[in-house]
Parts: C-alpha cells; sequence; structure tokens
C-alpha cells in the first residue's frame, strides 16, 4: 500500500502544488514494484494552492491525473486541471512529467523527476509563469516518514523551494479483511523565492482589465506602513513561506483509495500573497491502481 501511495503522489502533484502533497512527505516503498503499474487519479479541491499559498480570487478545480510506473523505478505521469469557476477554457492547466524513484538503502529512498506545465494566457494561478519544474526529494521511512525536497520551477521566470515534511500514517480500523480506513498527519515547513508573484500580479491585472473589472491593489498589506503594494518588488531572497499542517483520512482496499484531505497553511512574515494569514484547504481524491 505504501508504494500505491507514492504513485498517487507522482500522478496528481507534479509541479503543480495543486493537492500539497508536494509539501507532504511521500511514503517510502516497501520493496521494488514487481510488475509495472498504472494509476489513474481524480481529485476535486476548493482552492488552489501553491506551497501553502493561493491566489487572491478562489480557485476551486477538478482535475484528472494518470502515472505510469517502470519495475526499473521509471514513471511517467501527465495531468488536466479544470478551474470550476474559469469559463474560458475547458482545460485550465495541464502537464507532462517524468522520473526516477530508487532506493539508497533499506530505509532511503530518492526522486528526481521533471514536469513541463500548460497554462492559458492571463492564468489565475500562482505558478503560471513557472512551466517547467525540476525537483529532488530524500525520503527516510521509520516510525515517522522524513521526506526532503529541493525544487527549481523556471520558466518566464526562476524560482527555488526546499520543503521539509514529517508523515505517519496511522491504521484506525478494518472494515474488512481486504480494506483499510487510515489517517496519515503530516507538518512541513517551506522556504523559497517568489519571482512569480510578480508575474502573478501582472496577469491578475490584465486579466481584470481585459474583463472591465476593476483593479484593486495586490500588494502586501504586512509591510510598507501598513499600506497596499499595487507594484510587488522581485523577492531574490531565499526565506521562509509557510508552516502546513495536513490531516488525510483514507478508505483504501487492494486496488483503489477514497481519501478526504484538509490542509491547515500558515504563511509567514515573507510571503508576499497574504502575510500573517492562513489558507485553509479541502481537498477529494479517488486513486484507481492496475
Amino acid at each position: 500500500m505504501r508504494s500505491f501511495l507514492l504513485l498517487v503522489i507522482l500522478a496528481v502533484c507534479g509541479n503543480f502544488s495543486f493537492a500539497q502533497t508536494e509539501n507532504t512527505a511521500p511514503a517510502v516503498p516497501d520493496s521494488v514494484p514487481a510488475k509495472s503499474t498504472l494509476t489513474l487519479a481524480a481529485v476535486y479541491s476548493n482552492n488552489a494552492s501553491y506551497y501553502g499559498q493561493r491566489a487572491k480570487d478562489a480557485t476551486p478545480y477538478a482535475a484528472v491525473a494518470a502515472s505510469y510506473q517502470l519495475k526499473s523505478g521509471f514513471y511517467f505521469s501527465g495531468q488536466a486541471f479544470r478551474l470550476l469557476n474559469d469559463n474560458s477554457s475547458d482545460i485550465s492547466a495541464a502537464g507532462l512529467g517524468a522520473g526516477f524513484n530508487f532506493p539508497l538503502s533499506k530505509k532511503i529512498s530518492a526522486d528526481i523527476s521533471y514536469s513541463h506545465s500548460f497554462y492559458p494566457s492571463y492564468s489565475p494561478l500562482l505558478q503560471a509563469a513557472n512551466a517547467d519544474g525540476a525537483s529532488l526529494s530524500l525520503s527516510r521511512n521509520g516510525w515517522v516518514v522524513i521526506n526532503l525536497t529541493g525544487d527549481y520551477a523556471f520558466g518566464k521566470i526562476n524560482d527555488a523551494f526546499a520543503t521539509g515534511a514529517i508523515s505517519k500514517s496511522i491504521n484506525l480500523f478494518s472494515p474488512g479483511t481486504k480494506d483499510v480506513v487510515s489517517i496519515n498527519p503530516s507538518a512541513d515547513v517551506v522556504g523559497g523565492t517568489q519571482h512569480f508573484y510578480q508575474s502573478y500580479v501582472t496577469n491578475k491585472k490584465l486579466h481584470d482589465s481585459l474583463l472591465g473589472l476593476p483593479i484593486p491593489g495586490l500588494g502586501n498589506p504586512g509591510r510598507g506602513g501598513g499600506e497596499s503594494r499595487t507594484d510587488t518588488v522581485v523577492t531574490t531572497s531565499f526565506n521562509i513561506l509557510s508552516y502546513n499542517f495536513k490531516l488525510p483520512l483514507s478508505y483504501s482496499r487492494s486496488h483503489y483509495v477514497l481519501e478526504a484531505a484538509w490542509q491547515l497553511s500558515l504563511l509567514s512574515n515573507y510571503a508576499e500573497t497574504s502575510t500573517g494569514k492562513a489558507n485553509s484547504f479541502l481537498t477529494f481524491s479517488f486513486y484507481y491502481q492496475f
């Protein structure tokens, strides 16, 4: 089941970071899979999360994803997202990715991946300027799972992120002989740069102007003498961005998982999106593995 949950994370997240599992420590496979596997996923969330941060406007979405993992550890994934309040396009974002997961020891594994995302013009998503991403993750599986991840996002602009996470899988009870109900609470801290926010502010203004909407200031009200900033200075320094706490509740059988997850993200004083505030994300997911 642990290797299955890892595939779930690989299939849904990529570098979109919508389902905040990109900041949740993935489980380490118990062993090399006996055969190649295909995992399909369907996800609904009340808001898109980018390392615990969210856009000014609500971005509820539905997504479908697929991941194919070879016995060797190589995998390929694809995703398509539909923002539920976006009437301009049937597909609000899409992505393709590939990676390699391999053990370093009995308890430690590594994962290297690359993804490319496709966004329409004036996308309302925070990460729209970061179309490409490379990621390196190290995981240690013990009484708890410890995960360290470094992400480099690039495209129109470049950003770097680092995430340290800890999680614990707990089986609650088994309704039958072939299923189990479990929780996997996790906590993580994210640091990074924020060039993406300047691009988001520019896209937001252009999008609103094309629709004839008023253009409010999008700046951070927490600094600069308490005044909202309409122009964001490019943030080149690497700072703590968010502290994230997630509680997924899962029902699992041999081939599928149903999951409801709640995430609370506390933003640091350095976060450009909404300093000193908390974001809440609720996600419902279904995964099936062949």
